[in-house]
């Protein structure tokens, strides 16, 4: 229940985003806002059950000041890094690219999602699949260092640094 009462409200307020402006009760028409309901609901009904478990914690305003503190601090720092490493490395063609297997050991899909998504956003990495069987992750990375692929897929520091960590307190 709370995964259709979190999929309507959200599908809600994407609709009041979109048509807002348009019209007699504030900057709603009441048509539209009816239609926004009814079809919130039907959305939130056939969309439902597949909606993964941890859906509801999405509206928590903790995790929200998680995931923004994260996006302003770690996150916008290791993508400057990236960007002046990538930069260093096309100008100086010091490049040497390959796919590396890492293990981070995420809860759950969301928050498996979260960190391919911040490592695909990182210049230089892409995450290009995830084991559905062991939840690793097989990233592309611009400059694939020896020592790397000497240990184990679970040392992922190097590739995406502090990222599993926010990932498993945020989405965890």
């Amino acid at each position: 229940m709370a995964r259709f009462l979190t999929t309507a409200f959200l599908c809600f307020l994407l609709h009041l985003a979109l048509t807002a402006g348009t019209g007699d009760i504030g900057i709603w028409n009441k048509g539209e806002l009816l239609t926004g309901l009814v079809l919130s609901l039907l959305v939130a009904a056939l969309v439902g059950p597949v909606v993964p478990r941890g859906w509801g914690k999405v509206l928590d305003p903790r995790r929200w000041g998680l995931f923004l503190i994260y996006l302003i601090g770690p996150f916008f720092f290791a993508m400057a890094q990236a960007n002046v490493d990538v930069v260093y490395r096309v100008i100086t063609g010091r490049i040497k690219p390959g796919i590396v297997r890492i293990a981070p050991l995420m809860p759950n899909d969301t928050s498996t999602a979260l960190l391919a998504n911040s490592i695909t956003l990182t210049p230089g990495t892409l995450s290009v699949e995830v084991d559905e069987k062991t939840n690793d992750l097989y990233i592309h990375w611009i400059n694939v260092d020896e020592a790397v692929l000497r240990t184990t897929p679970r040392d992922s520091r190097a590739i995406c640094g502090n990222f599993p960590r926010w990932a498993r307190r945020i989405a965890g």
